[in-house]
């Protein structure tokens, strides 16, 4: 069960700031969720993680039911033990990987047949299965079974495609109902929004899930290969039609300009693996907009990379120090990077949650998108 309390509702806008319980964890919403794949975001540990503060991570249950397997997750106590983490997880359902691993699968009607991205060996995926396999990881926050249709599939596939969706989150509405013995502790089920770029589709997808009493409503299928605009396009057309009183999330979308637009338009959680993905490669976001931290530029600067920030890089080390250390694909230069990528995403939520309760949300949006441009 989520208790959720609306704290403020932006009047411009469909921004709202809600206070959220999970599981006696209490946080504020609108909030962004870092990606821990395989029970670790990526370069750093749950100390790190505890003093960013982040209240949910996601961890994928694809790569973990494929190893070190949710058995061994469920006899280690689940992922919060496993990783001795104390906040919240959300664990997503293997959708998108399915999606995502199209040469490596066969969808079916009762579920996916696909092979290991580890060894080759055949797997079967169905709603059934993958609710045991989250209840076994013991997320906060399961997600459903979908079926993610790439962003340029037409009508007919991106309508077949949310039919077996509505099919498979009723499958995983029960499976979750008759799967409370194998559950560590109280777990939520969101269920995901579909129907490609298709207006049609993604109000009658939203109409039918959102009529399903899950403990929470996701849109899926965005950043999947389609347009900026039509992005835009069905995040505006959704956000009048939202239940109040249920989390929103946009699933794996997150870069400060989506972030803004899903805000503006209703939306409450967010994830990505974007800011520790481009870390790695020296990319960074700062105050002033993004940069490469690899240019030349940045050899001789002994200055902090943003000297607005407070993070272990920038209240330490010199622009001049991570370039050196990304020049050379040292581990202490990604780590650094992520952890500075991720400060930047939480005190920039911060700032939003803020902009939000003051009434001066779309004069933050004015100034971050000169900075952030869409």
């Amino acid at each position: 069960m989520i208790q959720l309390e609306s704290i403020t509702e932006c009047t411009n806008t469909y921004a709202r700031v809600c206070n959220a319980i999970i599981n006696n964890y209490e946080f504020q919403t609108p909030q962004f969720m870092p990606v821990g794949t395989k029970a670790t975001v990526k370069t750093l540990d749950s100390s790190d993680l505890d003093e960013l503060n982040f209240p949910i991570i996601l961890a994928n249950t694809y790569h973990l039911y494929l190893r070190p397997g949710s058995k061994r997750i469920y006899e280690a106590g689940g992922l919060k033990k496993f990783m001795s983490y104390s906040g919240l997880f959300l664990t997503d359902s293997g959708g998108f990987q399915v999606y995502s691993l199209k040469h490596l699968r066969k969808i079916k009607e009762d579920g996916v047949e696909f092979r290991s991205i580890i060894d080759g060996s055949k797997h079967f995926f169905s709603p059934t299965s993958v609710i045991n396999t989250q209840r076994e990881l013991g997320a906060d926050i399961m997600m459903a079974f979908d079926e993610c249709p790439p962003g340029d599939c037409d009508w007919n596939y991106a309508k077949d495609s949310m039919e077996k969706t509505h099919r498979w989150a009723n499958q995983c509405l029960e499976a979750k109902a008759n799967t409370q013995n194998i559950a560590l502790g109280p777990q939520n089920l969101f269920g995901i929004i579909q129907g490609g770029i298709f207006d049609d589709l993604r109000l009658k997808s939203q109409e039918i899930i959102q009529s399903m009493e899950f403990d929470g409503y996701a849109v899926g299928g965005l950043s999947v290969g389609e347009s900026q605009k039509d992005k835009k396009r069905v995040l505006k057309l959704l956000a009048p039609g939202y239940r109040e009183d249920k989390l929103r999330y946009l699933m794996g979308v997150g870069t400060p300009q989506d972030l803004m637009l899903g805000v503006e338009n209703g939306i409450d959680l967010f994830d990505c693996v974007m800011p520790t993905r481009v870390a790695r490669h020296g990319k960074l976001y700062t105050s002033q907009g993004a940069i490469n931290i690899k240019n030349a530029k940045f050899r001789n600067m002994d200055n902090p990379v943003d000297s607005n920030c407070d993070c272990k890089l920038c209240s330490r080390y010199s622009a001049s120090y991570l370039h050196h250390l990304m020049r050379e694909d040292e581990w202490t230069g990604f780590r650094l990077a992520s952890l500075h990528n991720l400060e930047f995403f939480q005190k920039f939520m911060q700032e939003m949650r803020f902009s939000i309760k003051t009434g001066n949300f779309l004069d933050f949006l004015k100034y971050w998108r000169n900075i952030y441009p869409t």
